[in-house]
């Protein structure tokens, strides 16, 4: 497994502390200054063979073609018409939730005023979210699989409305930064082949008062459903020419976020999502590809 190198950049909500627990395992400290992710390079991984596109003939959210590049975990593995998840009993959300966009999934007629938030009925009574924990909390259901990636299909759209594939999200980041970031997914189908998407809730710690680090989160509802204090998404993005792929991993606050604030100043090292989630994605990559990746850091 290969390491970036580049020190952790996180964005507003995200403490001095817990940056540096996250940075390498804190072996390096956090730099400031916006002007940081400028002087950030491309790290390219070293013997780059070429990556044939895929060869399946499938319907564009076909479940074998959106784990292309493997699981980033094993547990409790659920698949949608437009995506595959792994959920967690324990916090009522997905782990992970993976699609594969291109511009057949954006094209359709699908609608989504015929799509309604519902209970995911294959998850057990004892573990599932309700509309009603929602109520009143004052968050949104905020998608993990978007439901503007899968217009291709009306059930697919409709999938991505079941409460396993949402968590608790903050109405501003959801209806703003949150939403530019998945827009920017899709325009990503424009120069890449494919453009497959992980998405999920992170809970990191932040130091409190007795200098200690905790990590601690609200839930809501009488299922307490389990607020995130961070969203990621990590991009896989096929290069059109057979090069190889391209890796972009973010790491959101789950809080009210300056829409003048780049979304370039929340990229993070893929390590760094994958040290405080728990998932692996590079072997899987590194596998598929047979090293032909490079990480973008800044762009």
């Amino acid at each position: 497994m290969w390491r970036t190198g580049a020190t952790l950049v996180f964005g507003a909500g995200l403490g001095a502390a817990a940056s540096r627990l996250l940075s390498a395992g804190g072996r390096r400290e956090e730099e400031g200054g916006a002007g940081l992710m400028s002087r950030v390079p491309v790290i390219p991984v070293p013997g780059v063979p070429t990556v044939q596109a895929s060869e399946l003939q499938v319907s564009p959210g076909s479940s074998g073609a959106v784990m292309k590049y493997g699981f980033p975990s094993l547990g409790n593995i659920k698949t949608r018409e437009s995506y595959v998840t792994s959920y967690d009993p324990r916090t009522r959300t997905a782990s992970w939730v993976i699609e594969r966009l291109n511009p057949a999934s954006l094209s359709g007629l699908s609608d989504r005023k015929y799509c309604e938030f519902k209970e995911d009925d294959s998850v057990h009574v004892f573990h599932r979210a309700t509309n009603a924990d929602y109520k009143g909390s004052g968050f949104d259901r905020g998608h993990l699989a978007a439901a503007a990636n899968h217009k291709w299909s009306q059930k697919a759209m409709d999938d991505t409305f079941y409460l396993s594939n949402v968590a608790p999200q903050n109405p501003h980041l959801n209806q703003n930064t949150w939403n530019n970031l998945e827009k920017l997914c899709r325009s990503l189908t424009k120069r890449y082949l494919n453009v497959y998407v992980c998405t999920g809730p992170l809970y990191l710690p932040r130091q409190e008062a007795d200098g200690k680090l905790y990590v601690r989160y609200q839930v809501i509802g009488g299922n307490h459903v389990a607020v995130p204090t961070h969203f990621f998404k990590v991009l896989i993005l096929e290069q059109a020419d057979g090069k190889g792929v391209e890796l972009r991993s973010y790491v959101l606050p789950n809080e009210p976020i300056s829409e003048q604030v780049p979304l370039e100043r929340f990229l993070v090292p893929i390590e760094t999502i994958e040290r405080t989630s728990g998932l692996l994605f590079v072997p899987n990559i590194m596998k598929r590809t047979g090293g032909g990746v490079r990480a973008i850091t800044d762009r």
